[in-house]
């Protein structure tokens, strides 16, 4: 197991939170929580040891030209493809109501 972080500008905190997703078999837990104004704090616990780069990357891709809120971010992965992360993180958006 590995545990990476990552921080990113923001905006807002926004008002709710959300879990979504359940690890198990090529899945992931993602949850959102709301964060100090302006951080976006993101923390990886992961099963796949040396993905650091992978996941930078993919988090610069979902946050290029936006600002996103202010969270704080935990994502639980059990070897989940970049696709099924951006679609966890992009429901979790929408449940706590962030385009």
């Amino acid at each position: 197991m590995e545990k990476l972080s990552f921080e990113f500008p923001a905006g807002q905190p926004p008002k709710g939170r959300a879990l979504v997703g359940c690890v198990g078999s090529g899945d992931l837990e993602v949850l959102l929580e709301p964060g100090p104004p302006g951080i976006l704090s993101i923390q990886v616990t992961t099963s796949v040891n040396g993905s650091a780069s992978r996941w930078q990357h993919l988090f610069e891709r979902l946050f290029d030209g936006q600002l996103p809120p202010a969270l704080a971010i935990d994502i639980h992965d059990f070897g989940a493809t970049p696709g099924v992360v951006r679609l966890r993180l992009e429901q979790g958006f929408e449940e706590i109501g962030h385009d």
